[in-house]
């Protein structure tokens, strides 16, 4: 965890209120910091459904595989998440370890192993000491009350410089229900389902089949669209917790019923409110990178090309250099693999177009282009003129910040 701040961290922290059904402590464990909160712990009211959204990875982290197994209860009374270590890489002892964090958990707060929900975070290829977890977590079990979210999102943290929460209102019938999250995230992302570890907390009622349909279709426009620097991690978790106690709620049984429409958008509003500060929080990140591909011959072809400019380490070079290199950007689209025409082609800095028909514009402004690259965030639009699809996805600069932090992440 880093000591200052990103520049791009936002201004203003929303004050998450307390969701019925959902009580919350932290704690340190000593799992590799020393002097900060490194547990935390969930405990949820009876009837909390659950779901989830996992890493694509081939080698995921044993917390995920056992999240897997358990979702298929469609329930949750707990979640466990410690930071410092991420329990992915490490075999037979890894599984025993989080078999050994669900048994201690249980025991602490009188419920079954398989009702307790893990997520880790840290270092891959150690060995996870649960044990450590046996002299905190009854007092967690016994402290944990209402409220305290953005607590809850410090003691997750890693290369995180803030903690990240929000937060939203909806009204399902006449019932209003809340909308809150946490995250963490600030290297080695690039989702394939969701973010690094993310969980939101909800009490409408809403069954675990119809909230796996809504997370599912909530991460396409919002984590998944969102990377650091094109690496995917082993331990990509995204959980729900829909507790059902809001007052007079109504039971929600299907994604599609009709009264789902507010909660949809604020469900959306704080996926988007997430993932924008994962990529905020970017590794030695100094501009936060808003790429727009449009005149693709599909969205999903946009999407690929507009990943293609933002993983590239020479696109975000030039930003992090406050130079408006649109050679680099043509690059990033040619070898994305997708259809694209050269002299077709136009690039936009900030607004600015700077190249039209495979050539430089006519009317560049090297002074106007360059005041807009000064600029914390940039926005950068390529139009491919060939169809009618479109996407956007965030990113932030690559700076010696990132080498930095990441040479000697295991020190």
């Amino acid at each position: 965890m880093s000591t200052s701040i990103s520049p791009l961290a936002p201004k203003n922290v929303p004050e998450l209120p307390a969701i019925a059904g959902v009580r919350l402590a932290t704690a340190q464990a000593g799992i590799r910091y020393a002097g900060r909160t490194d547990v935390l712990l969930a405990v949820f009211s009876a009837g909390t459904s659950v779901a989830g959204v996992f890493t694509k990875s081939k080698c995921p982290s044993a917390p995920v595989e056992w999240c897997r197994t358990h979702l298929k209860m469609g329930k949750a009374r707990a979640l466990v998440v410690n930071s410092g270590n991420a329990n992915a890489f490490t075999g037979k002892s890894g599984r025993a370890a989080t078999k050994l964090t669900a048994e201690i958990a249980a025991k602490a707060a009188g419920l079954k192993p398989s009702e307790i929900f893990l997520a880790s975070t840290g270092v891959i290829g150690e060995p996870l000491d649960a044990t450590k977890f046996a002299p905190v977590m009854q007092g967690l079990s016994d402290r944990a009350q209402p409220g305290d979210f953005l607590a809850a999102a410090r003691a997750i943290m890693t290369t995180d410089t803030f903690p990240k929460v929000a937060t939203a209102t909806a009204k399902i019938g006449k019932t209003k229900v809340t909308v809150n999250g946490i995250a963490k995230g600030a290297g080695m992302i690039a989702p394939d389902m969701a973010t690094m570890l993310s969980f939101v907390f909800t009490d409408a009622a809403i069954s675990a089949a119809a909230l796996q349909a809504l997370l599912k279709d909530g991460v396409t426009d919002t984590f998944n669209a969102v990377t650091i620097d094109g690496d995917t991690s082993t331990s990509d978790t995204l959980m729900m917790f829909a507790t059902g106690q809001a007052p007079d709620c109504p039971r929600i049984a299907r994604a599609s019923d009709p009264r789902l429409k507010a909660f949809k958008k604020a469900l959306l509003a704080v996926l988007a409110n997430l993932s924008e500060q994962v990529a905020r929080d970017g590794e030695g990140a100094r501009k936060l990178v808003e790429i727009v591909v449009e005149g693709a011959v599909s969205k999903a072809s946009a999407r690929r090309v507009a990943l293609s400019i933002a993983n590239s380490p020479l696109v975000k070079t030039a930003i992090a250099g406050e130079d408006a290199n649109w050679g680099r950007v043509v690059m990033a689209v040619g070898k994305a693999g997708e259809p694209a025409e050269r002299d077709r082609l136009s690039i936009w800095f900030g607004g600015i177009r700077v190249a039209h028909k495979g050539a430089r514009d006519p009317r560049y402004d090297e002074a106007a282009v360059s005041a807009q690259m000064k600029k914390p965030e940039i926005y950068l639009k390529v139009a491919l003129g060939l169809g009618k699809g479109r996407d956007r996805v965030l990113t932030c600069d690559l700076t010696k910040d990132y080498v930095a932090i990441n040479g000697d992440y295991r020190s």
